[in-house]
């Protein structure tokens, strides 16, 4: 019972949502058929593991097709899955309940389908022919919060979502209510939107097909995007560490501090003093604005990581030359030192 404990489990009312069927009829199946083994708590609730949601989703599209639930409850999955098969275009209504290995170069993709009217598209042979890959199912789901609760745990290589009409803060909302398929790259289907609303989802890496489109558009579309998951990362994907081994410490001067530094002597002959203090104006706010871009995409994150560090590293690095600098010129310092300054290992 302690493992039991462990599994993720879902109540009778968040089932019934999943599979679109009424939480009544839920209850009236597992009192006349006992079609699931889900634990039944001291309140009477009973909670449903991913296997159990798996079975009721396989016996309910069943059901949907004709069967009788009398003769489908007392059969184990390989006997439904045998069942499902006699129906002309059930491969992927199969699929979704069979153990799948994790896709090769040539295998199956496992992709999370939110809006019914595209999961009943991508069953669809003449859709299917253009895909040339065999296309796992799961789904489909109301909403991204109710895919997150269905899938945990469960390996996704892609999230294929229709939305008639998009919202600026679409992905946001999406991150939010289905933090585990956040890494999972995203197709969206879509019929109106702003411009600027697409430009920002396009540049975040989430494919765009705007509909109406016919099978052949739609199935090109996908095929081109899954092929483009499955396709070995570029050696330019490898970023290098940025220089020195300790975190640089935070910036020493304002902006202001340094504007009032190059006017206090504007007389002296040599102009570094007032060049080393522009680059580190320069270098400051391009730290801050790589340190902005690594927390917009997951993708970009390790590049601008790597651009911020170096670039804090400059930083400190030059605001050492301005401070031996001022020194040997017998300038005043920018304001009082915001923090020590420690000096940096050298670069190879």
């Amino acid at each position: 019972m302690a493992k039991d404990n462990k599994i993720p489990r879902h109540r009778s009312g968040a089932v019934a949502q999943m599979l679109h069927m009424p939480v009544a009829t839920l209850r009236v199946w597992e009192r006349r058929y006992q079609v699931s083994q889900a634990i039944l708590t001291a309140s009477g609730q009973r909670l449903y593991s991913a296997a159990d949601v798996q079975r009721l989703a396989l016996l309910k599209q069943l059901t949907d097709l004709g069967h009788a639930i009398g003769s489908l409850a007392a059969l184990d999955m390989p006997a439904l899955l045998e069942v499902a098969a006699t129906h002309a275009g059930a491969e992927n209504l199969s699929q979704l309940h069979r153990p799948v290995p994790a896709p090769q170069a040539s295998g199956a993709w496992r992709v999370a389908v939110i809006g019914p009217a595209l999961a009943r598209r991508l069953q669809r042979p003449a859709l299917l022919q253009h895909v040339k890959r065999t296309l796992v199912l799961l789904g489909p789901f109301d909403n991204a919060a109710q895919a997150d609760q269905a899938l945990q745990g469960v390996p996704v290589d892609a999230l294929l979502v229709h939305e008639p009409s998009l919202h600026a803060d679409w992905l946001t909302q999406v991150v939010r209510d289905a933090p585990a398929l956040q890494a999972a790259p995203k197709a969206l289907l879509y019929g109106f939107a702003a411009d600027a609303t697409c430009e920002a989802l396009a540049k975040a890496g989430v494919a765009l097909l705007r509909e109406p489109q016919n099978d052949t558009v739609l199935g090109q579309w996908l095929q081109h995007m899954l092929s483009a998951i499955s396709a070995p990362p570029a050696a330019a994907a490898s970023v290098p560490q940025a220089p020195g081994t300790e975190a640089a410490p935070p910036r020493r001067w304002t902006d202001a501090a340094l504007a009032e530094f190059v006017s206090q002597s504007p007389t002296i002959a040599c102009e570094c003093p007032r060049h080393v203090a522009e680059l580190l104006v320069q270098l400051s706010h391009f730290e801050a604005y790589s340190a902005e871009c690594e927390n917009r995409t997951p993708a970009d994150a390790a590049l601008h990581r790597y651009l911020r560090e170096t670039a804090a590293h400059a930083r400190a690095q030059f605001e050492q030359a301005l401070a031996h600098v001022a020194q040997l010129e017998g300038l005043a310092l920018p304001g009082a030192p915001a923090a020590p300054v420690h000096p940096l290992p050298s670069t190879p």
